[in-house]
């Protein structure tokens, strides 16, 4: 059977179309922006830098670390396991395992992995459970360990 031209229909009445299709999307891949890297390559024309934009560009520095307070019974707590369903299980620094709830209200701005240093707030209820307040960055880790918070 012979290629159709384009315009030409086939038995049904519908016009082929599969050219201008495929020359549509070649258009889009060669002359189309590439929407991943559009906002960081927007914020370094606005900075006016060659530099790479991210949080992974250098040793950060740490200004200042929030430590837990006994008046607000805090505790610092690391992070044993993930339970799902926003609960994990807490290996807290006053022997204690208890498990870890994350507030709706922080969810979806902790991102919470195993080995993670938290602050835990115990429950007055029920001892054996914790709210998770606070989550420490590794640069914060490394002070806390160097002031002698974590063991």
């Amino acid at each position: 059977m012979a290629p159709k031209k384009e315009g030409q229909t086939n038995g049904i009445g519908h016009k082929n179309q599969q050219t201008q299709f495929s020359i549509e999307i070649i258009k889009i891949i060669r002359g189309g922006i590439n929407l991943a890297n559009y906002r960081s390559t927007i914020r370094k024309r606005q900075a006016g830098s060659n530099k790479p934009v991210g949080p992974g560009n250098g040793p950060q520095e740490v200004t200042r670390v929030r430590t837990p307070r006994k008046d607000r019974n805090e505790v610092l707590a690391t992070v044993a396991s993930l339970l799902g369903s926003k609960r994990v299980t807490l290996q807290c620094m006053d022997g204690v395992v208890r498990m870890g709830r994350i507030p709706g209200s922080k969810k979806k701005r902790m991102w919470i992995r195993e080995g993670d240093v938290v602050i835990a707030n115990p429950w007055e209820v029920q001892d054996s459970k914790a709210d998770v307040t606070w989550k420490y960055t590794r640069p914060q880790v490394e002070w806390l360990e160097r002031k002698g918070y974590l063991n």
